[in-house]
């Protein structure tokens, strides 16, 4: 058996269906979800759902930055009471530090909506959308320390309709997500148990 905890910052709509599919799992388990906005809606879908939600607090340093080391230690003791086996950020819209990388080495999974190395970042959706490319999709890939750098584990990906509307293509991105993470994640979570 294999535990996963889910940090997001948002919506949650990826985080719900990766809690389905855990609750469904006979082996693995969604250990907690890990939220930096309190206010976020994924946090009410974590608690309806039964899932143990975790608060990720920010300060700012001297400096006026935010003092992501120091948010990251006080959450790794917590993950390891709770025997978490890996991370996967579903949504989550932070750069994380080398603190949380070193817990957790070569077991934390990102999804992006776009089909990386092409439109990284926080506007990867929006850019991947207003771009020529003739081909669309998600990628599901492993954290390292860059902005959606890490090794790929999958890609999906659909071929663009002439005249199809920005809306029916980010439908169409939400729908491979959904479909795509749930899976990847069992099966990541079967070579970390077996």
């Amino acid at each position: 058996m294999a535990r996963c905890a889910v940090f997001a910052s948002g919506n949650g709509s990826n985080f719900l269906h990766i809690q389905e599919s855990l609750h469904r799992d006979p082996v693995h388990q969604l250990a907690c979800l890990v939220c930096d906005r309190p206010d976020a809606p994924v946090v009410q879908r974590a608690l309806r759902g039964g899932t143990p939600v975790l608060p990720l607090v920010y300060q700012r340093d001297a400096a006026g930055k935010l003092d992501r080391r120091t948010a990251e230690r006080g959450v790794i003791p917590l993950l390891q009471r709770l025997q978490v086996d890996c991370l996967v950020f579903a949504g989550f819209m932070r750069l994380i530090t080398p603190t949380l990388l070193n817990a957790f080495p070569d077991r934390i999974l990102n999804i992006h909506p776009s089909l990386l190395p092409r439109h990284p970042g926080a506007r990867g959706l929006a850019d991947s959308i207003a771009s020529d490319d003739q081909q669309l999709g998600i990628t599901i890939h492993l954290v390292d320390e860059g902005m959606d750098t890490g090794p790929v584990i999958c890609q999906q990906s659909f071929t663009r309709v002439s005249g199809a509307a920005p809306e029916q293509e980010e439908q169409q991105i939400h729908e491979l997500e959904h479909t795509t993470y749930p899976r990847v994640i069992r099966e990541f979570l079967d070579t970390l148990s077996g």
